[in-house]
């Protein structure tokens, strides 16, 4: 591993007063952060690595990915069961989907993401590409795999990238079985979402029973694992953490008993605002939403900016996510969530970049490994020309992704749809 003193640069450390520092240097050693020294107390067996005076930060953290898709916009929705079946047929197509998960883990690493939490995927596709990571067989970001979900008969993902449940007795097994292909977490399909609404006005419909929710959850907690759940509505919020679930992704409209349920269970929110956007406020033109679906995604869009606004003003934790590859959202964009954070729920450039890094590893549990740079940790950083608590648009363009203390240039191919309309919301 390269033993190196990044010297000449702006540091951000990730924390949450974090302001630029100059005139230190950061020393890295396999793959670690050594120590952070005054620039002129470099160690002579430290080769320098002059920055310029460009600025240095975490690695920014994804907690919601799912690998298996582009983002990449489509006309007509697909059927999503067909397309893993598809993908899981016999042993080429399998190798085929690998091959594609891992090229879309590449690109969240090269566009700075250097750890993400997936949380619905094919089969165990993501925790053996997180091994191969591990062993250096493939590149891409620190992977905390969820593998497969577990959803209910006409639930949110069932049949794709979710099993299918129907008893308490079941859920338990699926747990099992999930933690056997050596999954890091589990994940619940609670209720539904905009894509499977079938009532203007009522999307996120509770379609998971709460002795479920609570048999999935005291299995996984007795085998170490902490559970993510899929809710778009305050109903499924409350059962999901009555019933023990960990981390709330996305979100619904709050209301006092919603925040206490957060504080007394001690759970966090991944919000994810950036698959909400194409639905809500894209022209239908664009979007190809229909009616119910344009109505359905405002009132998802306003419950999860309203969850968070309302979890950051009372001081429960919250993580960001983007939840690829839904339209629009694809595997290289995770910088513009932080941008929809600033604009949608007024939170600092530097509160959204605490968000994005060292507050996203405590909800991860990795926080003693990466989130910020201290000593100790891993080598997990990024280098930008512009200063990003100034305009978090910089991430977009970066000089270098260094993880596990190997040096990365960032590349990635951008969707040209994608970029236009997205750079509206800047």
């Amino acid at each position: 591993m390269d033993k190196y003193a990044l010297t000449n640069c702006i540091l951000l450390d990730g924390t949450e007063a974090m302001q630029p520092r100059k005139d230190l240097a950061i020393l890295v050693d396999q793959g670690k952060i050594q120590a952070i020294v005054p620039a002129a107390a470099v160690p002579k067996d430290y080769p320098k690595r002059d920055l310029d005076g460009q600025y240095v930060l975490p690695g920014l953290i994804n907690l919601h990915v799912h690998l298996a898709g582009s983002g990449k916009p489509k006309k007509k929705q697909s059927d999503p069961v067909k397309a893993v079946k598809l993908v899981t047929a016999n042993g080429f197509t399998k190798k085929l989907g690998k091959a594609m998960v891992a090229g879309y883990a590449r690109q969240q690493l090269l566009s700075g993401v250097t750890t993400i939490r997936t949380v619905g995927g094919i089969l165990d596709f993501d925790s053996q590409l997180r091994d191969q990571i591990n062993e250096g067989k493939q590149i891409g970001p620190r992977i905390l795999a969820g593998n497969m979900a577990i959803s209910v008969p006409g639930g949110h993902m069932a049949g794709s990238l979710a099993y299918a449940v129907t008893s308490p007795e079941e859920a338990r097994q699926r747990v099992k079985d999930i933690a056997a292909t050596k999954a890091d977490l589990i994940k619940l399909m609670i209720t539904g979402g905009v894509l499977d609404a079938v009532k203007k006005g009522e999307p996120g419909v509770l379609k998971m029973d709460p002795a479920i929710i609570r048999a999935a959850c005291d299995q996984a907690h007795a085998l170490g694992l902490k559970v993510a759940a899929h809710v778009e509505s305050p109903e499924g919020v409350k059962a999901a953490l009555e019933n023990g679930v960990d981390t709330i992704e996305h979100g619904a409209m709050p209301d006092a008993e919603m925040l206490e349920l957060f504080r007394t269970h001690g759970a966090s929110l991944v919000t994810t605002i950036s698959p909400t956007l194409s639905f809500a406020l894209f022209d239908q033109s664009v979007s190809h939403a229909t009616d119910m679906q344009k109505y359905n995604g405002r009132i998802v869009m306003d419950g999860i900016v309203g969850c968070a606004k309302a979890c950051l003003e009372a001081g429960i934790p919250v993580g960001l996510g983007t939840d690829t590859a839904c339209p629009y959202v694809t595997q290289y964009g995770t910088w513009r969530e932080l941008t929809y954070l600033r604009r949608f729920c007024g939170v600092s450039n530097t509160q959204a970049l605490h968000i994005a890094t060292l507050a996203s590893a405590r909800i991860a549990g990795v926080e003693k490994e990466t989130g910020s740079i201290e000593a100790g940790k891993s080598a997990d950083m990024l280098v930008c020309r512009e200063n990003p608590l100034n305009n978090l648009a910089a991430l977009r363009q970066l000089s270098s992704v260094i993880f596990r203390g190997k040096c990365y240039t960032p590349k990635v191919k951008p969707i040209p749809q994608v970029e236009q309309e997205l750079d509206n919301y800047l």
